[in-house]
Formats: C-alpha cells, structure tokens, sequence
C-alpha cells in the first residue's frame, strides 16, 4: 500500500513518516511518499475555517490527483493569553513568508508581561487520511504545555513553535527533546498514530 503525504513542508513530512516508521516495523507493507515525490503537484491555497477543513482540502486533493491514499495534516498553536491566537495562522504569524523565528519572535514579544503562570498554551493537529474514491477519516491530537520566556535551542529536530514551547510531560521544551520523545507525546504523533491504527485494521498493513 501506497500513503501519499500531503504537505509542502518538509519538517513535517519528515516528522510524519518517522512517526509512522516508529509505529510499522515491517514498513514493506507500507511504502511512504511525499509530495515531493510528485512535483507537478501544488497544494490548494489554505482557506479553510478549521485545520479539519484544511486538512481534507489537501488529502481529498492528493488522493485524488495521485490515485493513492493520501494523509494531510493541518495544526496550529493556540496560546490561551491571546485567546487561542495564533491558531489557524500559526505558520504565518508574523505575515506571509515569514521564518520560523520571525514568528517565534513575535509571539515572545506578546507575551513579555505576561507572568510564567499564565503562558499556556497547546499545540492541535487535525489529520485527514483520504482515498481516491472519496473515504475520509480525521483524527486529532493535542499537546498542553506552555511558553517559555526566551527561546531555547533549536536542538536536532525542532522546528516552528518547539524552541519556545514546554510539554506538560517533560522540563524541556519540544526542541531539546529527541524525536522518540517528542513524537511519543506530540499532538501530531498522536493524531497520526490513530490514522495508521485504522488503516492498520482496514488492510492489515
């Protein structure tokens, strides 16, 4: 079986298939592509009210442009002191084309007054597994935690929000854990290991 990952950010196809390599020991069952693997393939523009309608927007168009199984995935962080911003618009806010860093800067810069107490925040992933013939199923994950008061080291495997972010779990942030940590706990590794149990049971991969 062929699963298609439907995002143009490399970070987090990375993240996905190794979640999902930590999950199936036997990968020759299930061969992961990435949408690089097919560049005559552009994502439809993010216009979505939900990360449940972004995420099927890109999976049913995957799916359907390459004949495959497709998963897509959308997620935000969502800071309690700044009423669940940035949300929906967590990969561009501090404006379009914007780094990692740019936006880690400006949420930092919100949140300068704001005491330790009051930082939470959480990260939320939706993710959509779509077939070409039109089946949808969606799941999702959570992580709580909250923000730290300056950045952290970008550590080996961090990117976006994890330099700044500490998970419930640990005394570190995102960043400075090790991908097996991170995943184990992520928002997206939990959203995305319930995607591969189900289709662990639809096909016995």
């Amino acid at each position: 079986m062929i699963l298609v990952l439907a995002t143009e950010n490399k970070d987090k196809g990375r993240e996905i298939a190794s979640i999902i390599h930590e999950q199936i020991h036997v990968k020759d069952n299930l061969k992961i592509q990435l949408l690089s693997d097919y560049p005559n393939i552009t994502l439809p523009p993010e216009t979505g009210n939900t990360y449940l309608q972004n995420a099927t927007v890109k999976a049913t168009y995957v799916a359907k442009k390459v004949g495959q199984w497709a998963l897509g995935d959308d997620s935000g962080f969502e800071i309690f002191a700044l009423d669940g911003a940035p949300g929906l618009y967590s990969s561009r806010f501090a404006g379009e084309g914007v780094t990692y860093a740019d936006n880690r800067k400006k949420v930092l810069s919100l949140l300068i007054d704001v005491s330790e107490e009051k930082r939470l925040a959480r990260f939320v992933c939706t993710v959509v597994l779509a077939s070409p013939d039109g089946q949808v199923e969606s799941f999702v994950g959570v992580c709580e935690g909250k923000i730290a008061c300056s950045k952290t080291s970008d550590g080996n495997t961090g990117f976006g929000y994890d330099p700044i972010f500490y998970p419930a779990q640990y005394d570190k942030t995102f960043a400075e854990c090790s991908s097996l940590e991170k995943n184990k706990i992520s928002h997206r590794g939990h959203a995305v290991r319930a995607a591969i149990e189900m289709l662990i049971k639809k096909f016995a991969v």
